[in-house]
């Protein structure tokens, strides 16, 4: 815009904080064997800390059932290890350079446990969706400081940077409910 104020990079940061939620949801687990449940975990071999898919390969051969085939002999204790400390509550059995990940019913508990972590994610996605809101009133305050806009600019403005926060915020409740509605249906 010809005022100093875009609009459009504030909802291209909302969308990034939308996109890392559906990212961290997609790695919890619902009962149901998914690639994304392993995204998140992160294997030390070779001196430092490195994704697994940069190790090894992962499939779903059956609906309850991971493989993780290491492409390196040497790094697949590191793998195992890295899977059995991911706090997922997984139990990998090897055979030679992969490992089999029966993925077990989820019980009451447990699926209470997942819905509050997402619930977690979610809270986290609503702040940095505020801060970018925080930055964009903030920005309209010092262009109407530094007279580049009139007061019913930034007024104006400022109900679209409240306008796109909400509607981030409901893209976010949106999720956190389809996500919690999966993790406890049975």
């Amino acid at each position: 815009m010809s005022d100093g104020f875009d609009l459009s990079d504030l909802k291209r940061r909302m969308q990034g904080s939308i996109a890392s939620l559906k990212h961290e949801l997609g790695g919890l687990r619902t009962g149901r064997a998914s690639i994304s449940l392993l995204e998140p975990i992160h294997v030390d071999v070779y001196g430092q800390s490195m994704p697994i898919n940069q190790v090894a390969t992962i499939s779903v051969p059956e609906s309850r059932m991971l493989s993780v085939q290491v492409w390196d002999k040497g790094v697949v204790g590191a793998v195992e290890r890295a899977i059995r400390d991911s706090n997922l509550g997984l139990s990998p059995v090897t055979e030679g350079q992969t490992l089999r990940i029966r993925i077990p019913e989820l019980n009451e508990q447990r699926r209470k446990e997942m819905v509050k972590v997402a619930h977690r994610y979610a809270e986290e996605a609503r702040v940095a969706v505020r801060h970018v809101r925080r930055d964009g009133i903030d920005h309209l305050k010092r262009l109407l400081k530094d007279k580049l806009i009139s007061e019913d600019d930034e007024k104006r403005h400022a109900t679209d940077v409240q306008k796109v926060t909400d509607q981030h915020v409901g893209e976010i409740d949106v999720a956190l409910a389809t996500k919690e509605q999966e993790i406890m249906q049975i």
